[in-house]
């Protein structure tokens, strides 16, 4: 009888604080994607340039992406799907891709936290903090890190690692991020 391949369990370390990149595997194929696109590749290049940043001082990676109804298929599939994409929308893609060391969850709705493993994760890690980029600022983001800030976590939403349908709405998210729910929102570039 032919011996079936073995499950290897998936070693997580303990990381006090994690890089959370909310959907930025992204297929930007809803009606307003339009709208979004141009500012989600300027804040692609900003997250792709934080996480080597965190990542070189130790911080894990954890992508907490939409699975856009794909019942059948995993993230993988999602994965080489936006990266043939043309334009922006493939460019985000590759330049955001998970390196093997990175953790990766589906979510069914708008917040991380919502009906999937993360927080079992995050305490299995031992994590304090967390910092939460990606896309939309004003909808998926702003959830996620109401949810992690409900679960006790100290948060960080770089507001140039977001990004959202206009200036408007970034700017209500971000206000909303920082007065209401007391998450730092300073630039990522301004904390070198």
């Amino acid at each position: 009888m032919p011996q079936r391949p073995r499950l290897k369990p998936t070693e997580v370390s303990q990381s006090e604080e994690v890089l959370l990149l909310v959907d930025v595997i992204n297929p930007f194929d809803f009606p307003t994607a339009g709208a979004l696109l141009p500012s989600a590749a300027v804040a692609a290049k900003k997250i792709s340039w934080l996480k080597k940043r965190m990542l070189a001082r130790g911080a894990a990676a954890i992508y907490a992406n939409d699975n856009y109804g794909t019942w059948h298929s995993e993230f993988s599939d999602i994965l080489a799907t936006c990266r043939e994409l043309p334009g922006d929308r493939g460019a985000i893609a590759r330049a955001l891709a998970p390196g093997p060391e990175d953790l990766v969850i589906l979510k069914p709705q708008y917040s991380a936290f919502h009906s999937t493993p993360l927080l079992h994760l995050l305490q299995r890690m031992q994590t304090r903090k967390l910092t939460i980029v990606g896309f939309a600022a004003d909808m998926c983001l702003l959830l996620t890190a109401t949810d992690a800030r409900m679960s006790g976590y100290e948060v960080w939403t770089p507001q140039d690692c977001t990004a959202a349908e206009s200036p408007l709405r970034k700017k209500e998210a971000v206000r909303q991020l920082r007065d209401v729910f007391k998450c730092s929102t300073s630039s990522a570039q301004r904390s070198r």
